[in-house]
């Protein structure tokens, strides 16, 4: 290959490793999450509102770095299972709250070990490499 394009070669992107990664760690979670109806990413949504209870549209898709094009189909969805309540916020008509039902609170005990049985697995890093890898991803996702 000519010297100019050797920035074309894959190992030289570290977009691919970590899209690899994301879609490894993906597929870790999908034995656990599809016996119970969930995705990968309904799951993240789940967190968020397990720990909040309610949060705005625009919050959410911050925290989870998601746009409202994946965020509102998903939402609906989510609504319609009768996991979560949208509704508009008095304040402000064009802000939509987002809340978690008493049947979306019902899937945190059912959530709950998932963490535990893919740490169980063990990861190919030190745990002085993943707090250091933690960091270094949040500080790309602050770019």
């Amino acid at each position: 290959m000519a010297q100019e394009y050797e920035q074309l070669l894959l190992e030289r992107q570290l977009c691919f490793p970590m899209y690899a990664c994301g879609r490894k760690i993906v597929a870790a979670y999908t034995p656990y999450l599809k016996p119970l109806g969930l995705t990968y990413t309904q799951y993240i949504v789940f967190m968020v509102l397990w720990e909040r209870e309610s949060v705005n549209v625009g919050q959410l898709g911050s925290i989870l770095h998601l746009d409202a094009g994946t965020l509102t189909p998903l939402l609906k969805n989510l609504e319609k299972e009768g996991y979560v309540k949208r509704e508009r916020s008095k304040e402000d008509e064009r802000v939509t709250i987002v809340s978690i039902t008493p049947k979306g609170n019902d899937l945190k005990e059912k959530c709950k070990d998932i963490p535990i049985e893919l740490s169980k697995k063990g990861y190919p890093l030190t745990e002085q490499e993943i707090k250091e890898l933690y960091k270094l991803l949040y500080k790309f996702l602050e770019e």
